[in-house]
């Protein structure tokens, strides 16, 4: 009876450790890091608080993003998609500016996928409510510091990139707009 007891509990033992193996595995990592230099005079936009690359510092790049699920963590933040936003130029999936008072978002770039995440809906769950928005940018995860990403660094890869609608619709008041923590899942 001890006998089958220890095997037991080794079987259980080696579970775990595949679990959390398998767990490890789906981490995203960074995968390198680019310098930032001075923008020219004017040619970063700080429009909501935006970044500018600073001159020698290293920032985080990566090609991918964490798993996603029917409840995907993320951190929500603020962007203008509207011709002179912070978003800089027009959207990736339609080559259109957006209004700020449409429901649109950009993800980082292992969520958008490579494009194939573009004109779909996503569910974000917020500050007790949620919203139905639009993809319609990718918030580069693998570059930036340069004139096609507005001078501003890299995103980070757990970004959901939203619209003034986004933020009103989740009742978030206006004084808060910035960093927020949420969820999100693809709809059916």
């Amino acid at each position: 009876m001890k006998q089958q007891a220890g095997s037991s509990v080794f079987l259980i033992l080696l579970c775990v450790v595949y679990i959390f193996a398998s767990v490890e595995a789906q981490t995203c990592r960074p995968s390198g890091t680019i310098r930032g230099k001075n923008p020219p005079p004017g040619q970063c936009n700080t429009e909501n608080d935006s970044d500018c690359c600073k001159v020698g510092k290293l920032y985080t790049t990566y090609k991918c993003s964490p798993p996603v699920s029917s409840h995907t963590k993320a951190t929500l933040t603020l962007n203008s998609f509207q011709a002179g936003g912070d978003g800089g130029g027009p959207s990736e999936c339609d080559n259109q500016y957006h209004s700020d008072d449409d429901p649109v978002v950009a993800l980082s770039t292992g969520w958008f996928n490579n494009k194939k995440r573009c004109l779909k809906y996503i569910n974000i769950y917020g500050n007790g409510r949620s919203v139905r928005a639009k993809v319609v940018d990718e918030c580069d995860s693998t570059m930036g510091c340069d004139s096609d990403h507005d001078y501003q660094p890299p995103c980070p890869n757990n970004i959901v990139d939203a619209s003034k609608a986004v933020w009103k619709a989740l009742g978030v008041s206006e004084s808060n707009w910035g960093d927020m923590n949420i969820y999100w899942s693809d709809t059916e």
